[in-house]
């Protein structure tokens, strides 16, 4: 009887557990309370908080981002459905506090749940570093450390599987060598072109980053950037010379994929320091098959980046 009793009761707790551990409630933030804010940018309208949703231990990092103004609704942005508080008058210069209708006031965010502790240290502000990386110290320091890394892989496969996203995607060629995805990054709203933002994530698994890409990878970036600009030009009237086309290194996450970004957007990562144009890659590699393998490549880490450590430790920054 008393085993009987013990089996109901972790039946009981285990249910509790279960509930306790489930996502939160999709069309609301009920429950979420802030722990702190991780980064805030005043110029790009965007804010990183940390938090946890009552009854539950597990972290979460939600990411809020003021939404473009909607080019067909500026009419009813500057009518009497926006009520004007005024906060200063100086001559001919008067500026307002705005609000507008509910329809049009909205903003965008992404959560991250259950988030780890390499998600909040990836959103916190904290102090960058450039480091130069010769093959050498590839081999010795970033490599090993990149293939210790736990960040999960499991959102790019469901992707590539279709168990998520599916109805996101814009296109796809399915050939397992040359085949890839294209769809909207989360970044985009799918809507204001001036702010178009795409990836490519390929089918082939394996390639890490642009220092595995050799000559036997050309059908596949040739692929990319044939398929991927065509698809951008059909579907949203972009045209190839309006677009940037470009790796990251060090990339966000170790499975190849490609950025397309409208020219008129500046998105994250795409200055000098990390960004590297696909046609220059195809360029570099057809000049030279082991181009990056042999190549010195210059990125930025951040202070909480396990790879800005094991640079530290092993005396790269004195």
């Amino acid at each position: 009887m008393a085993s009987t009793v013990k089996k109901m009761c972790d039946s009981s707790d285990s249910k509790k557990r279960k509930i306790e551990d489930s996502p939160p409630d999709s069309k609301s933030f009920k429950g979420f309370s802030i722990e702190r804010v991780l980064r805030e940018d005043q110029r790009t309208k965007f804010v990183c908080l940390e938090g946890k949703f009552k009854g539950n231990e597990d972290l979460a990092v939600v990411l809020l981002e003021k939404e473009h103004f909607p080019t067909q609704s500026l009419g009813r942005l500057l009518s009497n459905e926006t009520t004007l508080k005024e906060t200063l008058k100086n001559d001919i210069y008067s500026t307002y506090e705005a609000t507008p209708p509910t329809d049009l006031s909205g903003f965008k965010t992404t959560l991250i749940y259950p988030a780890t502790q390499k998600h909040v240290d990836k959103y916190s502000e904290q102090d960058h570093y450039i480091i130069r990386e010769t093959p050498a110290l590839y081999e010795k320091i970033t490599l090993p450390c990149l293939e210790s890394s736990n960040f999960s892989m499991k959102w790019v496969y469901n992707i590539l599987d279709k168990k998520s996203e599916a109805d996101r995607i814009v296109m796809e060629d399915p050939d397992p060598d040359s085949g890839f995805v294209l769809l909207p990054d989360m970044k985009w709203d799918g809507k204001d072109v001036d702010s178009l933002y795409l990836i490519a994530i390929v089918h082939r698994h394996g390639i890490k980053s642009l220092r595995d890409l050799g000559q036997q990878h050309l059908p596949l970036l040739k692929n990319i950037l044939e398929k991927g600009t065509n698809t951008i030009q059909e579907k949203y009237s972009v045209a190839k010379s309006q677009l940037r086309v470009y790796f990251h290194y060090q990339p966000s996450y170790y499975h190849l994929h490609v950025h397309f970004t409208h020219l008129r957007f500046e998105a994250p990562g795409f200055d000098a320091l990390r960004a590297h144009l696909l046609e220059d890659v195809i360029d570099n590699i057809e000049t030279c098959n082991d181009f990056y393998q042999n190549k010195s490549l210059m990125f930025t880490v951040r202070e909480n980046q396990q790879l800005y450590k094991d640079y530290k430790e092993n005396g790269y920054f004195k």
